[in-house]
């Protein structure tokens, strides 16, 4: 039975209170750190108007590096597939012989 947990989370000077599973509460605080230190290089980096535009910039950023990891994930599969047929070819051959 996984234990639910009442924590307070804080993004770009906000406090979000939070229930959430207990194996949850490690990735939620780690994410958070990430987004700070993502929101403090964008601002150091960036004219930004406000605190809505540097959210959006990492929110864009986070779901790029997500969409970019299902890309490369589907081109190793595909290798992987292909890899595996050469070896079945190989395979059938030797056993031919």
């Amino acid at each position: 039975m996984d234990e639910k947990l009442k924590i307070k989370i804080s993004i770009a000077d906000r406090v979000y209170p939070l229930t959430v599973e207990l194996s949850q509460e490690e990735g939620l605080r780690s994410a958070s750190k990430k987004i700070d230190v993502m929101i403090k290089q964008f601002e150091e980096n960036y004219a930004v108007r406000d605190k809505q535009d540097v959210l959006a910039m990492c929110a864009l950023q986070f779901a790029s590096q997500v969409e970019q990891k299902q890309i490369d994930k589907a081109i190793d599969s595909d290798e992987t597939i292909e890899r595996i047929k050469r070896l079945n070819i190989l395979l059938d051959q030797y056993l031919e012989n």
